[in-house]
């Protein structure tokens, strides 16, 4: 057995997932905020792309790297929405932002190398890391600064042996995001460091401020030289199990990770990727009302659990998650999202996944009506504790 595995840990999200599924074989009602993942269908126009590209047989061995006229549209993209110039050459197409991830740390590190990880952090990053035969190193960060990366916590963590910043803005677990001050600072650090950035770009499109997202490859030149652009088609297309992802860099990061995924791949799902040109080039307007009832459930999933007594909780700025802070009711996260699951049929995931024993995450990729029946019932648990609390 690899060794290295063994200091893999499995995904909470998953497990919890799968305890949820049980019950629900069971016939119960469980209110579940666990899975990343939007409820909406993928767009029809979507769809009926990879339906006419099977029907006229392109369902054979791509090149590695993906088609070409994907790898244009994502560079085209790129140009068009994120003011970042790449030619298609600088593209990647992968089985999934998972996969563009795994391959760059394992282009990008040698073993013992270290990469710094905001904390709290999408669980996969530290695993990913130690698969590649580096050493994840965690920056913390504080819920009063909305769990932001700051300029001088990046320039204390850096030592020797430091070679990349993972960098992922909205953010999983907690919907932070950043401004473009905010992101030049940071890549200044990392230019004058010499560091790369791993720039997670995955939730750039679900934004709940009045500012706009801004790649922090687009801030300069020598910004752009040290940063791989990561993103994909799953969550802004409703695409999760299409799997593709994309990441766009300086071409020897981008040649070195074509070699990865040539032997561990040969190539991604070739209707899955004549869909995602149609999603690239056509999806827009099919996109708008998902969108919208995201912003729409973000405030409201904020509003109802700020109401319950003994729960810190910011608003998310991004993505689909909130990010609440339960340490007032005396119980490690794990313990909480297990009794919470068990006693009121409500699925979270512990914070101490990502790297936050304090905090649970939410995933309010669900109906309006069922975030109220979860949280309804999240709040009265949150009663049962305090009393419980009291008595004790």
């Amino acid at each position: 057995m690899n060794a290295t595995l063994e200091l893999i840990q499995p995904s909470l999200t998953l497990a919890i997932s799968a305890k949820a599924k049980e019950l629900s074989a069971q016939g119960i009602h469980v209110c579940s905020f666990a899975a990343g993942e939007p409820d909406f269908d993928t767009p029809q126009i979507i769809k009926d792309a990879a339906t006419k590209a099977i029907a006229e047989g392109k369902t054979k061995y791509t090149p590695a790297r993906g088609i070409p006229e994907l790898c244009k549209a994502v560079a085209d993209k790129l140009l068009r929405e994120n003011n970042i110039r790449y030619d298609p050459s600088q593209v990647i197409i992968s089985s999934g932002g998972k996969q563009s991830l795994a391959n760059a740390f394992l282009a990008l590190l040698n073993r013992g190398d270290e990469v710094l990880i905001p904390s709290p952090f999408w669980l996969s990053y530290p695993e990913m890391v130690r698969i590649a035969g580096g050493k994840p190193r965690f920056i913390k960060t504080k819920q009063s600064n909305n769990f932001k990366l700051t300029p001088a916590a990046l320039e204390k963590a850096i030592r020797p042996k430091t070679k990349v910043l993972v960098l992922n803005y909205p953010s999983n677990p907690t919907g932070a995001t950043y401004s473009a001050d905010e992101l030049r600072a940071i890549g200044d650090v990392c230019v004058r460091h010499n560091l790369w950035i791993i720039a997670d770009e995955m939730y750039e499109r679900m934004i709940w401020t009045d500012s706009p997202f801004v790649s922090i490859a687009s801030l300069s030149p020598e910004i752009k030289a040290r940063t791989l652009t990561c993103n994909g088609v799953s969550k802004t297309y409703s695409m999760t199990g299409w799997r593709i992802g994309y990441c766009a860099g300086p071409i020897e990061v981008i040649k070195a990770m074509t070699t990865v995924q040539s032997h561990c791949a040969s190539n991604p799902s070739t209707p899955s990727q004549y869909a995602a040109l149609a999603a690239l080039t056509k999806g827009e307007e099919a996109i708008q009302p998902m969108l919208a009832a995201f912003r729409k459930r973000s405030v409201f999933i904020y509003r109802k659990l700020k109401k319950i007594r003994g729960i810190r909780v910011m608003r998310p700025d991004g993505a689909f998650y909130i990010f609440p802070n339960v340490k007032a009711f005396g119980l490690d996260s794990v313990t909480f999202c297990k009794r919470l699951l068990n006693e009121k049929h409500v699925a979270c995931v512990p914070g101490t996944a990502f790297g936050a024993p304090d905090c649970i995450r939410l995933s309010y990729a669900c109906s309006l009506e069922e975030i109220e029946e979860g949280v309804n019932r999240l709040a009265q648990f949150c009663d049962s504790l305090r009393a419980a609390n009291a008595q004790s």
